[in-house]
């Protein structure tokens, strides 16, 4: 399974971006996916994630209430609508692909990853 996660770009503080999370195969469509994030020196953490048949998802504190993800099953692709966003958001994004169909926070859940799109927020 390949990856491709796209969307990322620079915005202004309180501005929204859309990242896009597209599977090359359509397995992929049948995990769970998630979506993680990496600024500077520092880990990757989780942001939200969303089973495989998009009724469950699961979000980071720190986004909770300002980012939605969602996927289209047709188009194995998994979306991160990311609204209010804030210089805090500032990082590399990416997508991953789990074992199974559930969700989870945790990074060892996942086998597949992208290979990240980086979003800047300015202040």
């Amino acid at each position: 399974v390949q990856l491709q996660a796209s969307g990322g770009g620079l915005v202004q503080a309180g501005g929204s971006l859309r990242l896009s999370c597209a599977a090359s195969r359509r397995t992929s469509s049948n995990n769970g996916m998630g979506w993680f994030r990496q600024a500077p020196g520092t880990e990757r953490e989780f942001v939200a994630a969303i089973d495989w048949r998009g009724g469950n998802t699961l979000y980071a504190d720190s986004v909770e209430g300002r980012f939605t993800i969602s996927r289209e099953y047709a188009k194995s692709t998994v979306y991160l609508q990311m609204n209010n966003l804030n210089t805090e958001d500032t990082a590399v994004y990416y997508c991953a692909s789990g074992r199974s169909s559930t969700i989870s926070r945790n990074t060892d859940y996942y086998n597949y990853w992208g290979k990240g799109t980086l979003v800047t927020v300015s202040s």
